[in-house]
């Protein structure tokens, strides 16, 4: 099973499902029921109506407040299944449980003829770690049609993961509509091609790409996501990574610098960009607009601001800008960044939400208390944060970041970054040994990383992120003791489940030949070589 189960009783016996079971329970469980009863009805062809009579063949939902939070029981004995929790997320869970005990083959999306569908008798308690269990997934880089995301969230909670960090904005794309600013579709939706591989020199591959999200689709999403007990957790990458709004609204642009000769355009090279907005009461007027559209789709306590890699040489060149932090009684462009930072957790604070951003947003000072901070370049950020005492969501980069190659071979897909195995993934723990229990207390969650400038499709996607995104699902969900072997033993029997939900994982011995990538060029780089780069993009928030 992934993730592992905290506590796991075997008994004598077994439940069979037929076509006399039912399946239903307790109204606030309903989509876990209806969730159940679609991937069974499927692949079993069992009507499982919702008759429940725990005295004969059953499946039923129960609530039961002393059950932990997210967690739940699971009992099976020779009379059915009861699945015992305190909220629906427990009661989640649990049902994933059930569909693990089971055949592979009950993921099928069609009738599967000539199965013994039985459950060993058992009882299962278990429990969540981290309320937040999460992955990020970059839809600027590279648009994914909802299908796409429909299908990446329902693997995602398969796996017990309940957020979805979504990176809706970057350079190279704007993915959310905006009624008020058209443009950031209309413009800043698309790119006229793309850079072709990872190495600096790489060229453009002539080919325009594009998208963008409707308002329906969005609250579809987010609706298809809370069925599954996932949040969907928005991402706004600002004042930094932001070519396509610039595109789109050039006013918002530093007016009193020189601009690259290809601007104002979306991007279309990987990297980071000089584009920075301008920090004028106009952009934070703009910006409180957008979000306000924004938290309307997305019910999320937490809404993410951005904050990562905001290069600020045009703010230090601009006189405007100059004057503005005098103005303000600024004395470097990192305050103004955490100005600008503050204005928008004013505004999110005040709408009952909770900022969220990238350990950046510790730089400059004056973070208000109430914001969390996602720590990505190494550790440096999650203890700065806990220690001063901020929520703190742990996705460093060279353990959880799922674009980065996965091992030495020549033929991985244009590989960046240092090696990430499944073994280092798994044995990842969130919280840094030298915070106190006070401040360990801070780590609220963990979360992989999927950037997407070499992922153009679900099928490379795929790749990148199994099997190691189970690694980390049973990293966020059990304590810090864990068994490498146990769960490699595990994986090889959750891969026949992966097999049959369609999923292209990257095998332990590497590629197949159609998933390298030899016409595209990457740019590997050593732990050591990170791990130099992130000390010296840290040293402010580690002096």
């Amino acid at each position: 099973m992934l993730p592992l189960p905290a506590s796991i009783q075997q008994h004598d016996g077994a439940f069979t499902l037929s076509e006399t079971t039912g399946l239903g329970g307790d109204r606030r469980f309903t989509a876990a029921t209806r969730w159940l009863r679609g991937v069974l009805q499927t692949s079993t062809g069992f009507d499982l109506d919702a008759r429940i009579d725990l005295r004969t063949d059953s499946i039923a939902f129960i609530h039961d407040d002393t059950v932990a939070a997210g967690g739940y029981r699971l009992v099976v004995d020779a009379d059915g299944v009861r699945i015992i929790a305190a909220d629906a997320s427990g009661a989640f869970s649990g049902a994933v449980t059930l569909t693990q005990l089971l055949p592979p083959s009950v993921n099928r999306r069609a009738l599967v003829p000539g199965v013994d569908w039985t459950v060993p008798a058992t009882t299962i308690d278990d429990a969540p770690r981290f309320g937040w269990r999460g992955v990020m997934l970059d839809v600027a880089r590279h648009f994914l049609p909802v299908s796409d995301v429909l299908r990446f969230i329902d693997l995602a909670a398969r796996h017990k993961l309940n957020v979805l960090h979504f990176h809706l904005t970057d350079d190279q794309g704007w993915r959310i509509q905006i009624d008020a600013f058209p443009k950031l579709t209309e413009v800043g939706g698309w790119r006229t091609e793309s850079q072709h591989g990872a190495a600096r020199q790489a060229p453009g591959d002539g080919r325009p790409h594009g998208g963008y999200y409707t308002k329906d689709d969005l609250r579809e999403i987010v609706a298809y996501a809370a069925e599954r007990s996932i949040t969907v957790v928005p991402e706004i990458d600002l004042p930094g990574h932001a070519r396509a709004i610039i595109a789109a609204y050039p006013e918002l642009g530093v007016p009193d610098v020189a601009q690259d000769a290809d601007e104002p355009s979306v991007w279309t090279r990987w990297g980071i960009n000089e584009a920075i907005l301008d920090m004028g009461e106009e952009t934070v007027v703009f910006f409180r607009t957008v979000f306000d559209e924004v938290m309307e789709l997305f019910p999320s306590t937490f809404i993410g601001v951005g904050g990562d890699e905001a290069k600020k040489t045009r703010w230090a060149a601009s006189a405007r800008t100059q004057a503005l932090m005098a103005e303000r009684g600024l004395g470097t462009v990192e305050e103004l960044q955490a100005w600008f930072i503050r204005q928008l957790e004013a505004h999110l604070s005040a709408a009952g939400r909770r900022l969220y951003g990238w350990d950046e947003i510790l730089e400059g000072g004056g973070l208000p208390k109430d914001a969390t901070v996602a720590s990505w370049r190494g550790e440096f950020g999650a203890v700065a944060a806990a220690r001063q005492g901020y929520d703190v969501i742990a996705c460093p980069d060279d353990r959880v970041y799922l674009d980065y190659r996965e091992s030495e071979l020549p033929g991985e897909p244009i590989p960046v970054g240092p090696p990430l195995t499944v073994a280092e993934v798994y044995t990842f723990d969130p919280v840094p040994a030298e915070l106190t229990e006070a401040q360990a207390e801070h780590v609220i969650g963990v979360q992989a990383n999927i950037w997407t400038e070499h992922m153009d499709s679900a099928r490379v996607i795929d790749y990148q992120a199994y099997p190691r995104l189970c690694a980390l699902a049973e990293v966020a969900w059990v304590g810090r003791e864990r068994d490498l072997a146990g769960f490699e033993a595990r994986l090889q029997q959750h891969l026949a489940r992966l097999d049959a939900l369609g999923v292209e994982y990257r095998r332990a011995a590497g590629p197949f030949p159609w998933q390298e990538r030899p016409d595209a060029e990457g740019r590997p780089s050593t732990r050591e070589q990170r791990a130099a780069l992130v000390a010296e993009l840290t040293k402010d928030i580690r002096a």
